[in-house]
């Protein structure tokens, strides 16, 4: 998730246990909400502790439990010095509580996603992912932003209850949406066993999902997948390619399975998007070549898709690759 989305989230359940009249441990949790992320400033460490990644070990219990610790100290003299002396008072201990619980606040947001997070580590290094939501909702980036905006512009020019009125209104609508989003996902996991996929990929409709199924032999590999509305089904009939992991290395390509076989690992090699997301395909035939689109049905955005647009040679076999955003419907136009 964004990092507004995060300080959102650990202010609003802040909010929504001390109330008005504790703000400094608001702030803190809305603080703390955020923190985990700041495990990017660790990149290079991360090249070689892998734990120390981003999603790594501060997107655990034990990570933000460290970062409550550390915070119950420094953070309230922080907040004295840049919001008022009324901001650093209070017990240690609560401000510690404060910020676990925008800490695992942030967590809970992202193992939501289809990214994975090692809730366990460093004791277990086993990731979770509960593809509940997408890492990138633009509804959700936009119901942050006027959250953010209707709480600045009433502060200081509406009566506090008003203020205070919207704050939990903020908070019921949150839990709504995350009541509505887990309903879904479980209703949609129900339908994908009874199917035969073996994923389910959440879209920006909490309504809609994709179904996504892999099945791998020593020589081949089948992707599928299909649209699925909870309310009116299957919204197109399923997909599936077939993917020759042993592909000729001189012979002509003569069709699309061809190219899928001849391209795949270029696309694969070309971009980490596809490899770490579930992905797809589609082919068009041309004079002397054929085009695929390589794209995840992860990653997307107003209808595009990142991707991998390959060209292939029909005579040599020869594969060049483009990073691309495309709509996968229109990859070719």
């Amino acid at each position: 998730m964004d990092p507004f989305s995060h300080l959102l989230l650990g202010y609003l359940l802040g909010f929504g246990i001390w109330g008005p009249s504790q703000l400094q441990y608001v702030v803190a949790a809305a603080i703390a909400g955020g923190l985990p992320d700041a495990d990017i400033a660790l990149y290079p460490l991360s090249r070689r502790f892998p734990l120390l990644r981003h999603r790594g070990v501060s997107h655990s219990i034990f990570g933000v439990t460290i970062i409550a610790a550390v915070g119950c100290v420094v953070v309230p003299r922080a907040m004295g010095w840049g919001l008022g002396p009324d901001f650093s008072r209070g017990p240690p201990l609560v401000f510690f509580v404060a910020m676990e619980v925008g800490g695992l606040s942030h967590l809970f947001l992202d193992s939501l996603d289809h990214w994975s997070v090692p809730i366990l580590a460093p004791f277990s290094q086993r990731e979770y992912q509960f593809d509940v939501d997408r890492i990138v909702n633009v509804g959700s980036m936009a119901f942050t932003v006027v959250g953010y905006g209707v709480m600045l512009y009433e502060r200081g020019r509406v009566p506090v209850e008003l203020w205070v009125a919207t704050t939990w209104v903020l908070l019921g609508a949150v839990g709504l949406y995350f009541f509505v989003r887990i309903l879904a996902r479980w209703r949609a996991g129900v339908v994908r066993r009874r199917e035969g996929y073996s994923a389910v990929i959440p879209q920006g409709n909490p309504l809609v999902f994709e179904f996504f199924g892999e099945e791998r032999t020593a020589e081949r590999l089948r992707l599928r997948h299909v649209r699925y509305h909870l309310l009116r089904g299957f919204e197109s009939p399923p997909r599936s390619i077939e993917i020759l992991l042993t592909p000729a290395v001189s012979l002509p390509v003569g069709d699309g399975s061809g190219a899928l076989a001849r391209s795949y690992s270029a696309a694969l090699a070309s971009s980490w998007v596809l490899g770490e997301t579930r992905h797809f395909a589609e082919v068009r035939v041309q004079p002397g070549c054929f085009e695929v689109f390589w794209y995840s049905l992860e990653v997307s955005f107003w209808g595009r898709s990142a991707g991998v647009l390959a060209h292939v040679d029909a005579l040599t076999g020869a594969v060049t690759t483009r990073n691309r955003w495309r709509d996968p419907a229109t990859a070719f136009t």
